[in-house]
């Protein structure tokens, strides 16, 4: 099974649209993460209408339309893994402690909002995992999302994706 992992779209105020790169990847992804701060709903209905399966939470940054559409926190189990996704985790200090004891039950959690890729295992085995921004690096040398394979029970070809400059 092909994942595709995304956050803070923040369109239309960081980008008018997603890079066509990762537009690409949709049709080869058997599930859609995105971690929050879409910003509008047309996001959300373009990626629902692209995506075999999607699985999304609304951020800090989403009105009342998104969160009328979007959990803040969402669970699926894939392939033998039981996956989480919020938005916000706090600080990097002392997150994945504070993550594992907030999701005891969880092999994968998928977050956003620092816009900072990040990809770490919590005492206990919690694997975490943020894609970083497909539209708005911040601080990081280039816009990134994430693609994994999850197999036999196992996430493996975990792929950080660094986009052109824009």
């Amino acid at each position: 099974m092909r994942l595709l992992l995304i956050s803070d779209t923040h369109l239309p105020k960081r980008a008018k649209r997603l890079p066509a790169e990762l537009l690409a990847e949709l049709p080869h992804a058997d599930v859609v993460f995105h971690a929050g701060d879409w910003v509008d709903t047309a996001t959300l209905d373009l990626l629902e209408s692209r995506s075999r399966r999607l699985i999304g939470v609304y951020g800090n940054n989403d009105g009342p339309d998104l969160r009328a559409r979007l959990p803040e926190v969402a669970y699926a189990e894939l392939g033998g893994l039981r996956f989480g996704v919020v938005h916000e985790t706090g600080a990097a200090q002392g997150r994945e402690a504070r993550c594992a004891a907030r999701f005891p039950d969880l092999d994968v959690l998928v977050f956003g909002h620092s816009h900072i890729p990040w990809d770490t295992v919590a005492p206990g085995g919690l694997r975490l995992l943020n894609p970083g921004s497909p539209t708005d690096r911040r601080r990081q040398a280039h816009c990134t999302y994430l693609t994994a394979t999850l197999a036999d029970g196992a996430l493996t070809d975990v792929t950080l994706h660094a986009l052109p400059q824009r």
